[in-house]
């Protein structure tokens, strides 16, 4: 099993790095420019029956310094593996976030196990859905990377008159509403072939 996780700073991983940071320090307040290392050592807590591969982000700026540590078993160069693999961990709590607030994927109130799983499948269904509307229907708009709760507001909770007879079904939409021409575009994307 492959992981990479972040991991707690503690004296001793601060002792591991403190002579980089005061060479960081140095060249800050010789140049004013940020500094920033990415790097690599083995440590082993006390805990742990061996020494483990852990990456270091240090940097050094106006507000003094700011290590990040990570503990890895991957293969790979440490800069990579810190900024295209672990950090990219943050985009994956996002679109969580953004499900759970704006398709309210956290709603599982209901006293039986398949209703829960149900709500959720739905939230996951919409979440799919309006993600495939901002990638396909909404690019070239001020929408195109508006968060779900924001579409929801301002493209899809829209009051409408709805007229049936036996031939067709009709939705009249208010002549003043500031996402029509949006509105329109997205229909328009979405239509073509």
């Amino acid at each position: 099993m492959h992981y990479i996780i972040g991991l707690a700073r503690n004296a001793r991983l601060q002792a591991q790095v403190k002579l980089a940071e005061l060479w960081m320090k140095d060249d800050y307040e010789r140049t004013g420019v940020k500094q920033r290392l990415v790097d690599e050592f083995s440590y082993a807590a006390k805990s742990w029956a061996h020494e483990r591969r852990v990456i270091t982000r240090l940097e050094w700026g106006a507000q003094g310094g700011n290590p990040r540590f990570i503990v890895t078993n991957l293969e790979g160069e440490p800069q990579v593996l810190y900024d295209d693999v672990y950090c990219q961990r943050g985009e994956a709590e996002n679109r969580i976030k953004e499900a759970q607030i704006g398709l309210f994927a956290t709603r599982t109130s209901c006293h039986v196990l398949r209703s829960n799983q149900l709500r959720m499948l739905l939230a996951a269904l919409g979440y799919v859905l309006i993600e495939r509307l901002r990638a396909l229907a909404l690019q070239g708009t001020e929408l195109a990377t508006a968060q779900a709760d924001t579409l929801r507001i301002k493209l899809l909770k829209v009051a409408a008159v709805v007229t049936r007879n036996t031939r067709r079904i009709r939705l009249y939409l208010a002549s003043h509403w500031p996402s029509a021409p949006i509105f329109a575009h997205a229909m328009g994307q979405l239509r073509s072939p």
